[in-house]
């Protein structure tokens, strides 16, 4: 794609504030020099806000206010204006119910900061999984330059001479207790090894996922997403990131002219390479919804159904992003992809120039990482989609995460009807389950939850465990952590509190699953299912009060992206009208 520079220089949008000398200029001028600015800053230069979702209650962007200033240096070093502006930062560590709930609501909050105030361009400064679409979707909102620059992954952990990926091994060694393996000191112990350095999840977690969408959209600069949080080159790239952005300003280049379809089939071929996380189908949804694209369960279903899995990484593999970033980190999968004909090569990025230009010549320095194609982890490693009489709308499977022995599967169902139900029964030595069962879990979707939390990857009850089982099928209308593993079926639409057929699962149904015919069916009768679908009825009428009940009101299905309805669209930023 050949993009075409606006001309420069123009009037620009934070000229509205700041330009001229009327009353209302001089007001918005005045109040801002008492942070001590020279009169020159005002001068008609590129403002550029900072939004920076550091936080210390989101452990994985604690140390952005470090980025922040070398994004400033570079702002600085291209004559742009920068102002850092704080904005909602959400954390699936430490928000309840699940920060999944607080996307939307950080995605609008981020957008009228944009909107409602003067800056030309955006430096997204994210880290943790929501941080990183809340932003990039109120970017698409505003259709304001943007561009995103992610604080990076944390370092290796080890245990014992063992590599401990974060979320990861914290699944693995809760199992190991609960089958008695691994003794609660021990679990203890290991906490330190799980997140020794600043930095998000150094597993393909969500967060790593959507650093790496960012970059494959064309919406970071080339090589951002694996490099260490505290690794010098990481500041660098913020610098860098900084400098671009002015750039991008003059230019005029938008987020609509990078984020297009081609861009989006570029994202969800590299999310199957990469071995990422199914919360990216949601995300991606979602943005794409902002931005005016028509991206399907369909369409992410069809472009990564013959990608391999080629990047071996926790929790799908053995490494970490530390040695992914050694390896030659995205770069070289996004070269790999277009060397195989599954790229859009064309595909305009927030450099000015395409997605190939970025990595025609980048280089493998570790094939034990980013795998050849004839050693993938897994054949065809895209996100399955599953449809059927129990997901009319669509499911969702992580085949890279999934234990192929099945993938192909018929058992009998056991009922959690929420996930209190679970906790009550999952531990109970009565409960009539083995591993040949189903698990299902309802009433955890986008309403049901609220907010559609990480609870999609159910730990198997502990007589299972004992026999040395670490996997059975699992299907809910959840979402399960990035950091993940299993046979796991999730984003069940329509959802149980919206009266899907998840809703009428009863305990000792069968329950076919057949992801290579992409079927996801509960083996009752038409008849059986409408007249169970008949007598169904909402559990309650769902929150009365505040963003809860907002959410509740107008959430949409997971299958369109979990967004609120009224947010859907590019709807610009034009200037307001001022009040003074």
């Amino acid at each position: 794609m050949t993009f075409k520079p606006a001309p420069w220089p123009r009037k620009l949008r934070s000229q509205e504030w700041f330009g001229g000398t009327t009353k209302d200029a001089i007001y918005h001028r005045g109040w801002m020099k008492n942070q001590g600015f020279p009169p020159d800053l005002f001068d008609g230069r590129p403002v550029i806000g900072i939004l920076n979702t550091w936080s210390e209650l989101t452990p994985c962007n604690a140390h952005l206010n470090d980025l922040a200033q070398r994004v400033k240096h570079g702002i600085y070093e291209a004559g742009g204006f920068p102002l850092e502006v704080p904005v909602f930062s959400v954390s699936e560590s430490a928000f309840r119910p699940t920060a999944m709930m607080f996307r939307n609501l950080a995605a609008m909050q981020v957008e009228e900061a944009m909107r409602g105030q003067p800056m030309d361009g955006c430096v997204l400064l994210v880290g943790c999984d929501k941080t990183t679409p809340s932003l990039l979707m109120a970017a698409a909102s505003t259709d304001i330059p943007s561009i995103v620059v992610t604080g990076g992954p944390m370092l290796n952990g080890y245990y014992k001479n063992e590599r401990v990926g974060s979320g990861t091994h914290l699944w693995k060694f809760s199992a190991a207790v609960a089958a008695g393996t691994m003794s609660r000191e021990e679990f203890v112990e290991a906490e330190a090894s799980m997140s020794r350095s600043p930095g998000s999840c150094n597993t393909m977690g969500t967060a790593s996922t959507m650093a790496s969408m960012a970059e494959a959209l064309g919406m970071a600069l080339s090589g951002n997403a694996a490099i260490p949080a505290v690794d010098s080159r990481r500041r660098m790239m913020a610098q860098l990131t900084g400098r671009r952005i002015v750039q991008m300003v003059k230019d005029d280049l938008k987020p609509s002219d990078v984020m297009t379809k081609q861009a989006f089939e570029n994202a969800i071929r590299t999310n199957a390479a990469i071995g990422g996380s199914t919360n990216a189908v949601i995300h991606l949804l979602a943005m794409a919804g902002r931005v005016g694209i028509d991206l399907t369960l369909d369409d992410w279903d069809r472009c990564g159904r013959d990608v391999p899995t080629i990047v071996n990484l926790m929790p799908s593999g053995k490494y970490l992003m530390e040695e992914f970033f050694y390896a030659g980190g995205l770069p070289v999968v996004i070269k790999r992809l277009g060397e195989g004909g599954l790229l859009h090569k064309d595909a305009l990025t927030v450099s000015g120039g395409t997605i190939w230009d970025q990595v025609k010549d980048v280089q493998n320095h570790n094939e034990e990482v980013i795998l050849p194609t004839d050693k993938a982890l897994t054949k065809s490693g895209g996100i399955v989609v599953l449809k059927g009489n129990l997901a009319p709308k669509g499911a969702v499977l992580k085949p890279s995460a999934a234990t192929p022995s099945l993938m192909v599967h018929r058992g009998r169902a056991v009922v959690f009807e929420d996930i209190d139900d679970y906790k009550a029964k999952i531990n109970d030595e009565d409960l009539d389950i083995d591993e040949t069962c189903v698990m299902v879990l309802k009433n955890c979707g986008p309403k049901g939850y609220p907010g559609m939390a990480e609870v999609g990857n159910m730990g198997l009850p502990p007589k299972v465990l004992r026999k040395g089982i670490t996997d059975m099928v699992r299907i809910s209308d959840a979402r399960m952590s990035g950091t993940a593993f299993g046979t796991v079926c999730l984003h069940t639409s329509p959802e149980a509190a919206a009266g899907g057929p998840l809703a009428v699962v009863q305990n000792g149904d069968m329950i076919e699953l057949d992801v290579p015919n992409r079927r996801l069916h509960l083996d009752i009768s038409d008849a059986e299912l409408a007249a169970r679908l008949a007598k169904w009825k909402p559990r309650d009428e769902g929150p009365a009060s505040g963003y809860a009940m907002l959410h509740h009101r107008h959430v949409q299905g997971a299958d369109t992206g979990a967004d609120l309805d009224f947010l859907k669209g590019c709807r610009g930023n034009p200037v307001g009208k001022d009040s003074h």
